[in-house]
């Protein structure tokens, strides 16, 4: 038996199993999920949400890898104000993994009904946060980057980009991410991945016509890259609602569905409240890192905002490992199957150690040629090298902690993450960030040195929580 088993993953079957699995789950997979086998399921919802982030990430990358060539006030603005809207994101977060683990357990549940209301009620609430950030972020954006420390030249440059990006990009932000949780947690992560296949190919072409004026498009500088951006986003938003409204196999809004609903629009309010919370304490924690390395000059902040995008290039994807554990959580949990919900999460947490693992490796032997990549200036690409190689140092650490958060979020307990981000960013980062940084005299490299510590031991502090098993009688 034990020899069959060795042989057998090498033989042509499996192989063939694993190539139409693969196409399966591209083209978008009608299983089950709370039954058969898991790794199977594993397989189908993390193959179309790694793609996803990776082609979300690209957003990131692309931007900074034409904005870096307009010097580094432009890479700067591009920090201040990605740090800024860590903000938004937070209650995009916040907002999308409620949505998702509601319309998950319905799903579990057999309720499609119910999945397809609580979606509705998850757009409202949407549609009316992103209205009430954007206006205010679109008006007071240059005030806003004078208050994260921004140097004359700086805000000079930037205003034109950090109104787009604040104002109108924060309110698609937030609804592009809403409605692809509601997708995730019906399990047709596939629609997902496709809509931003489209956003990026618009934002692929923009980016550098708009920047430099190619053809017959003005040139507008970094302010280009906001818009490309922007544009691309939009035209993903209007394709989500066209594919809620005509439907999918897993889930479709009716027109009778269209109204408000209390009960599940509360319960929802209720749910988010913590889970944005949760975020804020996270994204806000980066502001406060950008503000210290902001100390060591512009140099130093366009190294770490050019490494940071670089690392969430590969973080994105493992927060589609991520999503996928959520996913299986809610609707397994809805079906009835704890158990089974348990075994997915320490698997795709293995999974993801194993991933982000070997970037960390690659990262830290090949920090400085990355990053050259995206800029040649002589004083950045140390600072940027440096923190790349050591936030790095933190993969393991922060694989599992992602998948653990996740998880319990997919399971309808976003206390718990709460508390975990309260003390890991808050009570330990940013304090130790200060620290290493200037009492102890290692400037910049405190901060990155931080990272890595902060997030190895919020992943020991999630584990042990999340073995004690209590999120499993969470009601949502």
């Amino acid at each position: 038996m034990g020899a069959t088993e060795v042989v057998q993953p090498q033989s042509s079957a499996p192989q063939r199993s694993l190539w139409s699995s693969l196409i399966e789950a591209v083209r978008g997979s009608h299983q089950d999920y709370t039954s058969g086998n898991l790794n199977h399921a594993i397989l189908l919802l993390a193959v179309p949400m790694v793609l996803e982030m990776v082609l979300e990430s690209l957003f990131a990358v692309v931007d900074v890898f034409w904005v870096g060539r307009l010097g580094a006030d432009a890479t700067a603005t591009v920090g201040l104000a990605e740090s800024m809207s860590s903000l938004v994101l937070s209650v995009a977060m916040g907002l999308s993994l409620s949505t998702t683990a509601m319309v998950a357990r319905r799903i579990g549940e057999k309720d499609s009904e119910g999945a397809a209301d609580a979606a509705v009620q998850a757009i409202v609430l949407g549609l009316i946060v992103s209205g009430a950030i954007g206006l205010p972020c679109f008006i007071f954006a240059p005030r806003l980057l004078r208050l994260m420390g921004a140097s004359a030249g700086i805000v000079s440059v930037g205003s034109g980009y950090a109104r787009i990006c604040l104002g109108g990009g924060s309110c698609v932000v937030l609804l592009i991410t809403l409605n692809n949780a509601i997708f995730r947690g019906a399990g047709d992560a596939a629609i997902a991945m496709r809509l931003l296949w489209v956003s990026n190919i618009i934002n692929l072409v923009l980016d550098p016509c708009l920047i430099f004026g190619w053809g017959p498009f003005p040139r507008m500088g970094v302010t280009g890259a906001a818009l490309a951006t922007f544009t691309g986003r939009s035209i993903g938003v209007i394709y989500q609602f066209y594919r809620l409204l005509k439907g999918t196999e897993r889930i479709r809004i009716l027109r009778r569905q269209t109204r408000i609903h209390a009960e599940v629009l509360f319960r929802l309010v209720r749910v988010s409240l913590t889970g944005i919370l949760q975020f804020a304490i996270a994204h806000t924690s980066w502001i406060g890192l950008v503000r210290i390395v902001s100390i060591f000059g512009a140099s130093a902040l366009a190294g770490y905002t050019i490494a940071i995008r670089i690392v969430i290039f590969v973080i994105l994807p493992s927060w589609g490992l991520s999503n996928a554990a959520a996913t299986l959580v809610g609707q397994n949990l809805g079906a009835g199957h704890p158990e089974r919900a348990e075994q997915a999460v320490w698997r795709t947490g293995l999974y993801n150690v194993l991933f982000l693992g070997a970037v960390g490796v690659f990262f830290i032997a090949f920090a400085e040629p990355v990053v050259r990549l995206f800029t040649t200036n002589p004083a950045v690409v140390p600072m940027g090298a440096s923190c790349l190689r050591i936030v790095s140092y933190g993969n393991l650490g922060y694989a599992y902690f992602m998948v653990m958060m996740q998880a319990f979020n997919g399971a309808g307990d976003t206390i718990t993450p709460t508390i975990v981000n309260l003390f890991g960013f808050w009570l330990l980062e940013i304090p130790l960030a200060y620290m290493l940084a200037l009492p102890l005299g290692m400037h910049s490299n405190g901060v990155f040195f931080s990272i890595a510590i902060a997030e190895s031991a919020m992943a020991a502090a999630s584990a042990i929580l999340f073995k004690q098993g209590k999120w499993k009688k969470k009601r949502i």
